[in-house]
């Protein structure tokens, strides 16, 4: 028995490394405290891709060189094609993705749900209550304005730039809120099979948010019901063609321009 109790536990103790965005640390910390699988997460700051898809490649890559192969089955990816800032990469074991353009696709629960709420609703701005916690107000706090250094007062581009150049400023980074005509905030709130419900973060505080600054820039507002399914399907290694790409250790993520979105070569 003394020689068959240690071969049982090792083989039982398959390990698995999830390298996620923190906009979805909450939901993930939940499904990964209910799956029998052992996971160990990262989590990376949000906003990576609005800081050029080399740089989240980077990142993201020098988290995977990391991974031991020989304490991890798996990596497990919670991004999407994100910009393109996961294409290229590659780890010495095997990984599995989403098939999804952007974490959204993740927070609805399916890409197809994404893609039939966008065309019923073009020019949306979407927020979580993970995208408002991890903001510094409500431009990402790694988004390019801010790398730049451009998200500033206009008394203080006046004395960087002068009056004329400030009212330049101020007028072309205020276009941005033209691009979009109504904010959808996602409630991620989790109803369980015995009618209780798990709710992450402050939801009411967070829709309000949201509410009050789709008021301000004069855009419809809505509210959809999230889902955790395929974050679930992930954590627990629940991985089908149509929804997950599995990627051979030492082969490199691409970008398709399909409906699959990603595959390898």
């Amino acid at each position: 028995m003394n020689d068959i109790y240690p071969h049982m536990i090792k083989r039982q103790e398959k390990r698995y490394k999830l390298i996620a965005c923190e906009i979805m640390f909450r939901e993930i910390c939940y499904l990964l405290s209910q799956t029998p699988k052992i996971v160990n997460v990262v989590f990376l700051p949000k906003g990576l891709h609005d800081v050029g898809g080399e740089m989240m490649k980077a990142t993201l890559q020098a988290e995977l060189d990391q991974v031991d192969p020989e304490k991890y089955e798996a990596i497990l990816l919670g991004y999407g094609l994100c910009n393109n800032g996961v294409c290229g990469l590659h780890a010495k074991v095997r990984m599995a993705i989403p098939r999804a353009h952007d974490c959204i696709t993740l927070l609805l629960g399916s890409r197809r749900r994404y893609q039939d709420y966008f065309d019923a609703n073009p020019g949306v701005y979407y927020k979580s209550s993970g995208w408002i916690e991890r903001e510094d107000g409500f431009m990402p706090q790694n988004s390019v304005v801010n790398k730049l250094g451009l998200n500033k007062s206009h008394a203080e581009y006046v004395e960087e730039y002068g009056e004329e150049n400030a009212q330049y400023l101020m007028e072309t980074l205020g276009e941005w809120p033209k691009n979009y005509s109504r904010m959808t905030f996602i409630d991620m709130s989790v109803v369980k099979e015995d009618g209780g419900k798990v709710s992450f973060g402050n939801v009411d505080s967070h829709r309000v948010l949201a509410k009050q600054k789709a008021d301000e820039l004069g855009w419809q507002y809505d509210e959809i019901k999230g889902d955790v399914r395929l974050l679930d399907k992930l954590v627990n290694c629940d991985w089908n063609d149509d929804e997950f790409l599995i990627i051979p250790p030492e082969r490199r993520i691409i970008s398709t321009h399909t409906d699959e979105i990603v595959s390898f070569q």
